[in-house]
């Protein structure tokens, strides 16, 4: 087998040496506090029972889709989820992608074009920007969660934009994944819509979690009518996989045509679409419950950063992801290895998917996280840090 080119080997030395390396690593039995499944859908039981159940009732025996939505693997199961989504999260039309990366990177690499304008939030997720990245248009970031600089942005280069037909993108998410905190959807989207451009908001880390049923915070403010694409993912509140972009029938249409990661990608299996559809159903079942054991704890876990006295060193954050700000890597990771060292499953997060020097401890809350847990959790907290 042939070695690494010199240069890469020397690339993956510098990582090692600025202690920004990355490994795969399990650490089963651990006290979860780092996983996205907030509802702990990931495990329940009884959802798994409930898909299995749903696949003997459609008598589905596969194991693999065969190909692509366009070839063989557009499953009848999809005839049943994309209606079923459309009900869920008010959208007039859903397409499913195999992940919110393919999602993402679909949307903004088909929809904008030579002439264009995206301004898109600097904290945005790595799959946004990689989609804008392979786009014709020209994009420029905004200071996270500013509408002044947003307005600012947009005013400096609309202005001096040559191009007599063109179409501006203006991109958020609804719950930022490092942060936790979340824009002023309501001034976006009336900037936005008062002007004629196009709002895209990923949801990947409010749906399931937020809205009264779920649906993420666009339904719940209202706010659909006023959102080009709306990208939500399964993978986290829902505890299975996949996603899908929210939006028109035109704008189906056109990502069925052109978005590449769409086309050319074999589809998901019959029982991840099993999952997805009993996901939904069973969260509707339980209604208003394990979103309220979340919001019970997370209020609890900040009377308790409040209580030991070290709120200020955590992002402001009202969700279920919480921020503690340990910059650099040799010191965050020493705090992250001595958690674990007690149980609890919490990592580092380091540069370059947070910027230097904002090194953190990426908390994620859970409805199945007792009192006890997250009270020993802080109390270890302050110790270190």
């Amino acid at each position: 087998m042939t070695q690494l080119p010199k240069k890469l080997l020397k690339v993956l030395a510098n990582r090692k040496k600025e202690e920004t390396f990355r490994s795969l690593n399990s650490l089963d039995g651990l006290i979860d506090f780092l996983s996205n499944d907030y509802l702990g859908f990931a495990t329940n039981e009884t959802l798994f029972s409930k898909t299995f159940q749903l696949l003997l009732t459609e008598n589905v025996a596969s194991n693999g889709s065969g190909g692509s939505r366009l070839l063989s693997g557009n499953h009848k199961l999809y005839k049943r989820l994309e209606p079923m989504l459309n009900g869920f999260y008010k959208a007039e039309a859903v397409l499913v992608f195999n992940s919110g990366y393919d999602a993402n990177m679909g949307l903004f690499s088909a929809v904008p074009q030579r002439g264009d304008l995206i301004f898109y939030d600097e904290f945005v997720h790595a799959s946004i920007r990689e989609g804008i990245r392979m786009s014709n248009a020209k994009a420029y970031s905004f200071l996270h969660n500013d509408l002044s600089s947003l307005k600012e942005k947009v005013a400096l280069n609309t202005s001096r934009n040559d191009h007599e037909d063109y179409a501006v993108y203006i991109v958020t998410e609804s719950v930022f994944s490092m942060d936790g905190d979340t824009p002023d959807l309501k001034a976006f989207a009336k900037f936005t819509t008062s002007n004629g451009y196009h709002l895209i908001v990923d949801e990947a880390h409010a749906v399931g979690v937020l809205g009264s049923n779920g649906e993420g915070l666009i339904p719940e403010l209202g706010l659909e009518k006023n959102v080009f694409a709306r990208t939500v993912t399964f993978g986290k509140g829902f505890g299975c996989h996949g996603a899908a972009i929210l939006g028109s029938e035109d704008l189906k249409d056109y990502l069925v045509n052109f978005a590449k990661p769409f086309i050319y990608t074999t589809a998901l299996t019959p029982h991840t679409l099993a999952t997805i559809i009993t996901a939904h159903e069973y969260l509707k079942e339980l209604g208003e419950s394990p979103n309220t054991l979340l919001k019970e704890n997370i209020a609890f876990f900040k009377s308790q950063l409040k209580a030991h006295k070290i709120e200020k060193f955590f992002i402001t954050s009202d969700t279920a992801i919480q921020g503690c700000l340990i910059p650099g890597p040799k010191k965050v990771k020493q705090v992250s290895k001595k958690l674990i060292d007690k149980g609890f499953n919490i990592k580092a997060i380091l540069s370059p998917t947070v910027p230097e020097g904002q090194e953190r401890l990426r908390i994620c809350l859970h409805s199945f996280n007792s009192k006890e847990e997250i009270g020993l959790l802080v109390k270890l907290l302050a110790s270190f840090i």
